[in-house]
């Protein structure tokens, strides 16, 4: 069976919530939490992925877990993110990549 993959879903909930504040619906990141009953840090995290390239952004749209099997976690997509310039975020993307097709050969 096959779904949106989890960090597909959460990347599109960020994109959800900036719009929402974009429009005024809500003040700002921590007002949003306050109205979600999150923290400001689980916000933050799912805002973060909001730094990703825009051309990552569009792969990890389209990721999708299948039989249940999550393609990577989120914590591995933010540490992408995180990695700086979307030069660096390029070579930590294809890095990443790589690792992924080495386990998919290994199975």
């Amino acid at each position: 069976m096959r779904r949106p993959a989890k960090v597909t879903q959460q990347l599109a909930l960020a994109h959800h919530l900036q719009a929402a504040i974009e429009r005024g619906l809500v003040a700002d990141q921590a007002a949003l939490a306050r109205k979600l009953g999150l923290t400001r840090a689980r916000v933050t995290q799912l805002f973060d992925l909001l730094m990703l390239a825009a051309d990552h952004q569009e792969q990890v749209l389209a990721l999708e877990a299948v039989d249940g099997a999550e393609p990577m976690a989120e914590r591995t997509l933010r540490a992408v993110a995180h990695a700086g310039t979307w030069a660096e975020q390029r070579a930590a993307w294809a890095k990443l990549m790589a690792a992924r097709a080495d386990e998919t050969r290994r199975l």
